[in-house]
């Protein structure tokens, strides 16, 4: 079995700004996983089954133009989840559509939580440690344009990028 999720990637240079902070509050994911949005979270499947699911994204992306993401500020799943991320303030209905288009199909999965686009930033750390990130992270605003969906594998050594999906509206 391998793993494998469904991202939009936060470009550079807020994706250093990102994973440096989160060094800061020593989460030991902060150079593991890439800074991105989900769209559909990691799941463990077959290797055999792969071509279907890249040929899905392929798919899914025919229609679904480039938008403009703003993500502006913190946010907290807490108390339910230890979780403190960076809000999408813009690119809401883009990430939607795309995580309508994408996680259906070979890619149906069932949700924990309902989807809620944003860029964790720390994640199961002590509540010092999630407080830290909440303020340090207060002010964060960042604007781009998605133009892609991006396939990662999880490898021994982290998170690494299989293959890049270019929307194509």
């Amino acid at each position: 079995m391998i793993t494998v999720g469904v991202v939009i990637d936060v470009p550079e240079p807020h994706a250093s700004r990102i994973r440096e902070a989160r060094r800061t509050w020593a989460d030991p994911e902060a150079d593991t996983v890439p800074p991105h949005v989900t769209v559909v979270a990691p799941v463990s499947v077959d290797p055999g089954v792969m071509p279907v699911l890249e040929e899905h994204l392929e798919r899914a992306v025919v229609g679904c133009a480039p938008f403009r993401m703003r993500l502006r500020g913190t946010g907290t799943f807490r108390p339910v989840s230890p979780v403190v991320f960076l809000a999408v303030a813009e690119g809401i209905p883009g990430c939607e559509e795309l995580e309508r288009r994408v996680r259906c199909g070979p890619w149906a999965v069932d949700l924990r939580f309902p989807y809620h686009p944003h860029v964790t930033v720390a994640l199961d750390l002590a509540d010092v440690a999630l407080d830290q990130a909440f303020v340090d992270l207060a002010d964060f605003e960042a604007v781009f344009t998605v133009e892609a969906i991006r396939l990662y594998e999880l490898g021994d050594v982290g998170w690494m990028p299989r293959a890049a999906y270019p929307l194509q509206g």
